[in-house]
């Protein structure tokens, strides 16, 4: 686990412009919450150095791209070796379509979320998984409609 940063309210304001756009350039940040161009820099870079922020990337549209199905599946396994958890986490990090994988507490052991075209394409990575990996229990539900879906964190509550 990473260590915590101590944020101030400057630093919330550039990391909650950044979940917005980050796109912005330096200049446009700075105006945006408010400092100095080199002031915004050096928070921006310490930020950056202290692996708050992580990277920068691209938001696609799924559906855009023909990934009209969110699959949730949940994992049950019998076993839990090193060697099986590494096996398991190299196939799942070779198959572009699970976009998110947690290890979770409870009856089961892995929750992943897949985004594919249709059932099809679901059934192929179903098959390449299974064929991959011994599981106990593999059982999906599909999304019918997406009321929420956001990358940007709730930022920290700054103490006065």
């Amino acid at each position: 686990m990473a260590a915590r940063v101590n944020l101030d309210e400057a630093d919330i304001r550039i990391l909650s412009a950044l979940q917005t756009d980050a796109t912005l350039s330096i200049a446009a940040l700075a105006e945006v919450v408010n400092m100095s161009h080199n002031s915004c820099w050096r928070r921006l870079r310490r930020l950056e150095a202290a692996n708050i922020i992580t990277g920068r990337v691209a938001l696609l549209d799924a559906a855009a791209l023909g990934l009209d199905l969110t699959a949730f599946v949940s994992i049950r396994t019998s076993e839990h070796s090193d060697t099986w958890l590494n096996d398991f986490a190299a196939v799942v990090k070779s198959m572009p379509e699970v976009v998110e994988l947690y290890r979770m507490t409870g009856d089961v052991d892995y929750l992943m979320k897949l985004k594919v075209a249709n059932i099809a394409a679901y059934d192929a990575v179903y098959k390449k998984l299974i064929g991959a990996v011994r599981l106990t229990d593999v059982s999906s539900a599909f999304a019918m409609e997406e009321l929420k879906h956001t990358t940007a964190l709730p930022m920290p509550a700054i103490a006065r």
